[in-house]
């Protein structure tokens, strides 16, 4: 009983060193002074309004928007493909094909990041968004592999088999039973995949042109000029945004799963 309690507080007492920067910055974004002073003296939601109306944050977002959902159609796509591959395939070197697949999570991003940027030097392709949306997905392909080789291997495959049999061809077997039944993975993986893309920093940074920056590379630009309120502002929007995704994510799977 007694280690049950101790147990609790500390889970409490990291939640609250986990929660509370992010409590503070919300707090922040809504001062109504031109610097960052915790506890606010006034509040105002002008940081908002400029984030929303100011031209160069206004690109930046379209910017993250137009890379993220690009970024999340190719990986959900190659995943998907891939992670079926992996739960029903049967090959030579699966295992560490898998391994190079995970690779992304594995090695420091930084490093990815050089080897990534060398390359596009020489390709030519340094500021263009979709090399840029590209790279993302191969960021972001790890999640969805994992993810969609769970939703996978919950797949019966003798539904498979079954509509092979009764005359389905085999691409038709996918749109009509492998799909449908994996679809709270899919959605989910897809999901991630654009918030992994849309809050990416290091790739971004490197790759990113003038007129290609996306909300990430931005807010740190802005930091490495003045640090107004208008960074917490924005980086209150992102926190929005993934408690948004993590919410639909779990309303997905609750509307999907059996009673």
């Amino acid at each position: 009983m007694k280690t049950n309690r101790i147990l609790r507080a500390l889970v409490a007492f990291y939640a609250l060193v986990l929660i509370g920067p992010i409590v503070i910055l919300v707090v922040l974004s809504f001062t109504g002074e031109a610097y960052l002073q915790f506890p606010p003296r006034s509040y105002s939601v002008q940081w908002y309004e400029r984030f929303l109306f100011d031209t160069a944050w206004q690109r930046a977002l379209w910017t993250s928007l137009v890379i993220g959902a690009v970024s999340c159609l190719f990986a959900s796509v190659i995943g998907f493909l891939g992670a079926y591959a992996f739960v029903r395939g049967s090959f030579r070197g699966k295992k560490m094909l898998l391994s190079g697949v995970l690779l992304p999570i594995i090695v420091p991003q930084i490093i990815t990041a050089i080897a990534i940027y060398q390359m596009s030097i020489s390709l030519g392709l340094v500021g263009n968004r979709f090399w840029i949306a590209i790279c993302h997905a191969m960021l972001a392909l790890p999640v969805v592999v994992v993810m969609l080789i769970s939703a996978l291997q919950a797949v019966d495959e003798n539904l498979e088999r079954a509509a092979l049999g009764l005359g389905c061809s085999r691409p038709m077997m996918f749109r009509r039973v492998v799909v449908p039944l994996a679809l709270p993975g899919v959605i989910s993986s897809a999901l991630f995949a654009f918030l992994a893309s849309f809050e990416e920093l290091i790739v971004a940074l490197f790759l990113s042109g003038v007129s290609s920056q996306t909300l990430s590379v931005q807010i740190w630009n802005s930091l490495q000029m003045t640090v107004e309120p208008t960074i917490a502002a924005v980086s209150a929007f992102l926190i929005a945004v993934t408690v948004a995704v993590l919410l639909a994510d779990r309303a997905i799977r609750r509307r999907r799963s059996p009673p």
